[in-house]
């Protein structure tokens, strides 16, 4: 695939940091989880207004239907809130710890949230067992409780499968299982050492894990994205780090990888993949080279586009016309203007390609 040139179409700037983000189907509007509640982005004008909020912050956002979404936040809650009549529908406590991540089924039948704080379970500083079931899966349009899932906490990402029949999630240790939705079985699991770091300067304690993960289109390969082994944890200077993996048969195997010169320093937050064309999006923070957003051709793992945002990015999505990307997330640490009040340190981005 040839190299993919990429222009900013528009950028605004939110009053909050940004932790996740969904565009309508029409490209008009976007619904944007931020630390200090959920905001509607009015993405022709830049204007926008603040729905509601979470006792905590918002680290999810999903479409259901049209005119609806689905949040999740760090209070443990999914909210239901109806974007025409301007109210909140529902809210539910899924969690006693908060929701890392949530996503809705690609058929809205199903909405999964994984939680799990890590806590030493012994002197090795192996994670303890969950205290709570770490995967929640329930019906979307009722809330309803359907599974109840097993995993290691914490558990930081999940993804389900475009057939809407399975979920996968994967932790702070690399391990990634795979339940099947109709029956709430356990289809496969495997461990990748390559996202975790144990910290031997300063920090004797695991860190890191898989932090964002989705399907390949045709749903036999899943797509890990977080930051390479560190030896000093807190210096924050792992490999910018994608794996693909084909789960199917008796053992999955890792297909490929970030290859060798594509990629810096710094912990990938968000992943997207291409319904259609074949490339996927990474994104997340820089802490050494030369970007922190980059497009990779899905089979031969090749980068073929790369920004340097000079801000976190915590969310990329592809709109639906398959020609733009929306890149969401924070600035620098916010300051006092002489008002008294914090700058603008939210940031959103279109870009085509």
């Amino acid at each position: 695939m040839a190299k993919m040139e990429l222009k900013r179409t528009k950028e605004f700037d939110l009053p909050s940091g940004v932790l996740a983000a969904v565009v309508s189907p029409d490209a008009k509007q976007a619904v944007v989880g931020c630390l200090h509640g959920v905001y509607r982005l009015n993405l022709e004008n830049g204007e926008h207004d603040r729905l509601y909020q979470h006792d905590s912050y918002v680290s999810s956002v999903a479409l259901l239907g049209e005119n609806s979404v689905i949040t999740a936040g760090y209070d443990g809650e999914l909210r239901w809130f109806d974007l025409v009549t301007n109210t909140l529908v529902q809210r539910q406590k899924v969690h006693d710890f908060w929701s890392w991540d949530m996503t809705v089924s690609p058929d809205q039948m199903y909405v999964a949230s994984v939680t799990g704080q890590y806590i030493a379970g012994g002197y090795k500083y192996e994670p303890q067992a969950e205290k709570e079931p770490s995967i929640r899966v329930l019906s979307a349009s009722t809330g309803e409780l359907v599974w109840s899932l097993p995993h290691v906490p914490s558990v930081q990402s999940v993804a389900i499968s475009p057939d809407s029949k399975l979920v996968a999630a994967g932790n702070l240790m690399g391990e990634v299982r795979i339940y099947n939705l109709e029956d709430g079985s356990l289809q496969t699991q495997w461990t990748t050492s390559a996202f975790t770091s144990w910290g031997i300067i300063k920090s004797h304690c695991y860190l890191g894990g898989i932090f964002s993960m989705k399907f390949s289109p045709d749903g036999e390969q899943l797509l890990l994205a977080g930051m390479g082994p560190m030896r000093d944890p807190m210096a924050g200077n792992g490999k910018q780090l994608w794996q693909r993996w084909a789960w199917r048969g008796n053992k999955p195997a890792m297909v490929d990888q970030t290859h060798d010169g594509d990629g810096g320093e710094g912990l990938m937050e968000t992943l997207a993949v291409h319904p259609k064309a074949n490339h996927f999006i990474m994104a997340g923070r820089l802490r050494g080279g030369d970007w922190n957003a980059a497009f990779f051709e899905h089979e031969s793992g090749s980068r073929i586009a790369s920004l340097k945002t000079g801000y976190r990015v915590t969310e990329a999505t592809y709109l639906a016309d398959g020609n733009h990307v929306l890149l969401a997330g924070s600035k620098s640490q916010p300051k006092k203007n002489k008002k008294g009040k914090f700058n603008d340190f939210g940031r959103v981005e279109l870009y085509s390609f």
